[in-house]
């Protein structure tokens, strides 16, 4: 590896459509790490973030740049996956917030902006994306600067460096010249030397180094702030070394937070970042970033010191689950036809090795009923993606309703969790929303004009109600409206709240779906099937056009006879029907109902496939 002369640790906040993961592609290439003919896009590499466009796990990288070495910290959005943000944000000296020059900072961004500045970060500003036709960066600074005030932030937090760029074309400055199509055709005609080389300096400049003779001097000290699994080593704690250095084998006390207990364990791998590759290390320094393994039941927030130095450092707290959800073995007529893993057993541990790593999602076995577990996570969106991570590795496997997790006071009073909502939307739609989310009990604290035709709405709502509104509000807003929330409080219980207006058609037979029994059922509503489709008795195929289920036949083929008569052998022509995704599935079920997913199919059925027993436990509820 090279030399370092210092090490520096910088933490990423932005909202993912602001261009962060074109931006560290550019870092990269600017320091020589990453060629220009590689894959783009580097940080976010699982297949679900790709897919999604978010970020869903906290990743490290390093950047090699004039002899000096950057330690990069991404760090996941959304308010689901809020478990690994105050953690990895207690590993950095600073941050770089990046905001769209047309947007500006997004609901998203202030709320890991707001931990960084509580923990005291004084974060450079990039204004990104000032090559776009609209970009007005002049303003977008305004609005960043009111953001900070906004947030709490001192003096010395409010004077900070801002660097303008267009990652998409490796280009960065401190003074504008140009912006929007100007830029582009300057940069095309190559009047501009492009490189985000500007950033990596003013990084190095303003951010003081995490190493120091001093702090490497003194008695060795780490926390624990992410947790990793790896098949061959076992569980590895990354962490930052606050003061001394390590070596590989040497005897260390571990402080455990939770037991508030010591004990001494033994060395067995350093593991560094090398750009965005992994290297065993032999001895690691004071500021560097680093995973440590040989300690089995290493937990986050744990301390690692030298023999007989225990140094406290500041407790960690893991924000508490607000939402569970069932995840049982598949046990429907179609079961065991796609996936490899379909028992119990399978489920548990795939289930348990989940928690070594991802310590927001708990998990609670149910001695009574032992083929489901209860998982509990920060949001639906969390547990979504579980599943579909567990799709697609084989698993077949079922899923409830999502229910939030209530709570009591002293008083015995039931409480319930509350989100801030925040919606950017059409002013066009905003009468519809407004009603809908009134509906939903939600209290709206603010309303917003944004520009000429897009409004922001910023509602205090329950969070059981927001199950379901993703899919309403993409239905009612063709699309056009973009929605945040995050964990509020605990509050007042307020009472039953009506998910679903509509009623569901029921298959009421086994068999294969045929084009001329779903033709005969779209007048009763919305398909969710297509012709050819394998169903069975129980199995829901469509959303009924009033309220109520509607038990029917879609394996019911025409009769056949030997009159021919005009107009009795038109064409059929069904209109495509509603190819239903997981995380829509999820917030479309009532609690009657589950989602079945296997490595192929993602199928809605009720709970009782009976029409008999789902008659009589529907009475039992009713009393």
């Amino acid at each position: 590896m090279v030399k370092v002369l210092d090490i520096r640790n910088i933490v990423i906040i932005a909202h993912v459509d602001h261009g962060k993961t074109t931006l560290v592609d550019g870092l990269l290439k600017a320091s020589g790490q990453l060629l220009k003919t590689e894959e783009e896009r580097v940080l976010d590499h699982l297949e679900l973030e790709r897919e999604k466009g978010i970020t869903i796990k906290a990743k490290n990288a390093s950047i090699i740049y004039k002899g000096h070495k950057i330690n990069i910290i991404d760090t996941p959005g959304h308010s689901d996956f809020s478990g690994e943000v105050e953690r990895v944000l207690g590993m950095a000296d600073s941050s770089l917030l990046i905001v769209d020059a047309v947007e500006g900072p997004m609901p998203q961004t202030r709320f890991v902006l707001a931990k960084s500045l509580k923990i005291g970060h004084r974060p450079i500003v990039v204004i990104n994306k000032i090559d776009r036709e609209f970009a007005n960066p002049d303003k977008v600074l305004n609005d960043v600067f009111d953001l900070f005030d906004e947030l709490g932030a001192t003096s010395e937090q409010l004077d900070f460096p801002v660097i303008y760029a267009s990652a998409k074309f490796c280009y960065a400055t401190k003074e504008i010249t140009n912006i929007g199509l100007e830029l582009q055709k300057e940069i095309a005609a190559n009047k501009i030397q492009c490189s985000l080389a500007p950033i990596l300096d003013l990084i190095i400049e303003k951010i003081p180094p995490a190493s120091t003779p001093e702090k490497e001097n003194q008695s060795f000290q780490l926390q624990i702030m992410n947790l990793e699994y790896d098949d061959y080593i076992g569980r590895i704690g990354i962490g930052r070394i606050f003061q001394g250095k390590i070596k590989k084998n040497d005897v260390v006390e571990v402080f455990k937070n939770q037991t508030q207990t010591t004990e001494r364990k033994r060395i067995s791998k350093i593991i560094g970042f090398d750009g965005l590759k992994r290297v065993e290390l032999s001895e690691a320094i004071s500021g560097d970033v680093v995973g440590i393994a040989g300690i089995e039941d290493i937990q986050i927030g744990d301390i690692i010191c030298e023999v007989n130095q225990i140094i406290f450092g500041p407790r960690i707290e893991i924000e508490e689950p607000t939402i569970s959800m069932f995840f049982m073995i598949n046990d429907s007529p179609l079961s065991g036809k796609d996936g490899k893993f379909l028992t119990t057993r399978h489920l548990r541990e795939r289930l348990l090795k989940e928690t070594l790593t991802n310590i927001s999602i708990r998990v609670i076995e149910n001695q009574e009923k032992k083929d489901r577990f209860e998982v509990q996570g920060r949001g639906d969106l969390q547990l979504a993606i579980l599943a579909e991570t567990l799709r697609r590795e084989g698993y077949e496997l079922q899923l409830s309703r999502p229910e939030v997790i209530l709570k009591q006071d002293e008083n015995k009073k039931i409480l319930e969790p509350y989100e801030i909502l925040v919606i950017d939307l059409p002013e066009a739609f905003s009468g519809t929303v407004i009603s809908e989310l009134n509906r939903r009990k939600g209290m709206l604290q603010k309303l917003d004009t944004l520009n000429a035709s897009t409004v922001r709405l910023e509602y205090i709502i329950p969070t059981r109600s927001l199950i379901g509104f993703r899919n309403f509000l993409i239905t009612e807003t063709k699309g056009m409206a973009s929605f945040f929330s995050r964990f509020s409080h605990y509050g007042n219980y307020l009472g039953p709240i009506s998910n679903r207006i509509n009623g569901v058609l029921v298959s009421m037979t086994d068999g294969v779906a045929v084009s001329y029994a779903l033709w005969q059922l779209e007048e009763r509503g919305k398909l969710f099937i297509g012709p050819g489709t394998q169903v069975y008795k129980g199995m829901i195929i469509g959303e009924h056009s009033r309220e109520g289920d509607l038990e029917v036949n879609p394996c019911k083929e025409k009769k056949l006879t030997n009159i021919r008569a005009s107009g009795s052998d038109e064409a059929i022509r069904l209109t495509p029907h509603i190819q239903i995704t997981l995380e829509q599935a999820i917030e479309y079920i009532e609690d009657d109902e589950y989602v079945e997913i296997t490595p192929k199919h993602i199928r809605l059925r009720k709970k009782y496939l009976d029409p008999n027993e789902r008659k009589k436990m529907s009475r039992m509820v009713l009393r």
